[in-house]
């Protein structure tokens, strides 16, 4: 069962005066990487989120989640009079006009300019509430974002499947290609040995000469990669159908696949086979592209 990392989920709930929207967008990652933002007053509640994110909608992949929140008739923040500062200010701007003989142009929005006229403070809030509202929106979203990442999964898991069934039948023709090449190679071998040593005059030993071009051709046999290719494929499936998350699983693998390929073609000699392996290494090098989007 794959599923991608890349997906998005939106969430809205409202109740006791307060609507929380929660979005949740995530690419691929190595590991699990969440961002929040969301209101000051609500940073307490970040972990919660975090920690629901981890326990019930991925393990990997880089999760960016935004949160507002609006509350009906109330404000965020609330403005109030520094009454001291206040009288201080009037009393030397009256000062200053009495002293200059400067024209009395105080109005309130010419002292309101002052920065220090007003203080700001955030509106409490009640964290505990906060989430009994927070959380059932967090959990649509959750949910709408599982949902995608499934449906992408789904189709990234067909594609995949296409793809090494082109894999495992090109294996198939080096497998056969591969068998014509040790025989002709085994049989080119000893008919050149033939002719160096009937050249030199030299006695040819039947059993020694059989062994040493046995020894050599079976250098160029790939039957071991092949099995393991096949072995790999299988696995492959394996790991897509278990219910835990595969990728890091099935990235390994693919490095693993990668490495028997290569050395098919270093070992084969025969052009054939060698457009196969190129064939196979494009094909392994798309599977990995996707398999890096997988949780």
């Amino acid at each position: 069962m794959m599923y991608s990392m890349t997906a998005f989920g939106r969430g809205i709930h409202t109740a006791g005066g307060m609507t929380f929207t929660v979005e949740m967008r995530a690419v691929n990652g190595r590991y699990l990487d969440i961002s929040c933002r969301m209101p000051r007053a609500l940073l307490p509640l970040e972990e919660k989120i975090k920690s629901y994110i981890q326990n019930r909608v991925t393990t990997r992949g880089k999760v960016d989640v935004n949160v507002t929140l609006t509350r009906e008739g109330v404000s965020d923040k609330t403005v109030t009079l520094d009454a001291a500062y206040a009288d201080a200010y009037m009393a030397a701007l009256r000062a200053l006009r009495d002293r200059y003989d400067l024209t009395d142009d105080i109005t309130v929005m010419s002292v309101a300019k002052s920065p220090d006229i007003f203080t700001y403070s955030q509106t409490e809030l009640d964290a505990d509430a906060a989430w009994e509202v927070l959380a059932p929106a967090l959990e649509a979203a959750g949910t709408a974002f599982s949902h995608m990442r499934r449906a992408e999964g789904e189709k990234i898991q067909r594609d995949l499947y296409a793809k090494l069934d082109s894999v495992a039948a090109w294996v198939g023709e080096v497998e056969s290609l591969s068998r014509a090449d040790t025989v002709g190679y085994r049989d080119k071998l000893e008919a050149r040995l033939r002719a160096l040593f009937e050249d030199r005059n030299v006695t040819v030993d039947e059993n020694r000469l059989l062994t040493e071009c046995a020894v050599f051709a079976d250098r160029i046999a790939v039957d071991e990669e092949i099995t393991r290719l096949r072995a790999h494929i299988g696995a492959f499936h394996e790991i897509a159908e278990e219910p835990a998350p595969g990728g890091k699983k099935l990235d390994f693998l693919m490095q693993e696949m990668n490495r028997e390929t290569n050395t098919i073609g270093s070992k084969c000699s025969d052009a054939a086979i060698a457009r196969i392996v190129v064939n196979i290494k494009n094909e392994l090098e798309k599977i990995r592209e996707q398999v890096q989007n997988i949780e």
